[in-house]
């Protein structure tokens, strides 16, 4: 299936229907999101990181900030095994290997409980991504473990704030060299969530749809 900017424009638009026109993007929040755009795994745009970085420190931004949207955006990793965990296991299955069907081993289920149990933002986000985290953690209970600890990283030292956060992780799954999905949903709903308004989205899309191609990283 082809997802294009437009899909995803006319989607958060219709997500928009009724939305308050709140405050638009600061100048500060503007350069953040060029500069997560710009050093995303799908772009790598060496010179436009170094001009969003220098523009976000003249607009008062801490340095520490800067590499915390580092860290935020390189978990674009875990979009690879979002893909790909549900549908290989299901081949597995298919194939004579009851990988899904099979019940929890002990560590499994310590597992699961550990790191989901009743925690309602994961079952959020089983929602936008369905399959995935059973997939993930029925084939490799380690690369289950550690996926939780690295999308946890950016919360950790927290030197910006959640909505910044969504923002740049919305701008970068929307940009014309990732437009993942599930994630551009997940986190448009996350940021309607927590108040962002109309004119914030529609100018992280906007930025988002002028990210910089991949060029290479010599």
């Amino acid at each position: 299936m082809t997802v294009t900017l437009a899909d995803l424009r006319a989607e958060a638009m219709d997500r928009l229907s009724g939305v308050a026109e709140g405050d638009g993007l600061s100048p500060a929040d503007s350069a953040l999101i060029r500069l997560g755009l710009a050093l995303s795994p799908t772009c790598l745009h060496q010179p436009a990181i170094a001009a969003a970085a220098a523009d976000a420190l003249a607009l008062g931004v801490k340095g520490p900030t800067l590499h915390e949207v580092a860290v935020l955006v390189s978990a674009l990793g875990v979009h690879s095994l979002m893909t790909a965990s549900a549908p290989l296991a299901a081949l597995r299955e298919a194939a004579g290997d009851p990988v899904l069907s099979a019940p929890d081993t002990p560590e499994q289920a310590a597992l699961r409980d550990c790191r989901i149990g009743g925690d309602r933002y994961w079952r959020r986000f089983e929602s936008r991504v369905p399959g995935f985290l059973d997939a993930l953690l029925r084939q490799s209970p380690a690369a289950f473990d550690g996926f939780f600890d690295y999308c946890a990283l950016p919360w950790k030292d927290r030197t910006m704030g959640a909505v910044q956060m969504e923002l740049i992780s919305l701008a970068v799954d929307a940009c014309p060299t990732h437009r993942f999905r599930p994630g551009f949903r997940l986190h448009l709903d996350n940021a309607l969530r927590l108040g962002v308004g109309r004119k914030a989205i529609l100018a992280t899309l906007e930025l988002a749809a002028a990210a910089p191609l991949h060029e290479g990283v010599g």
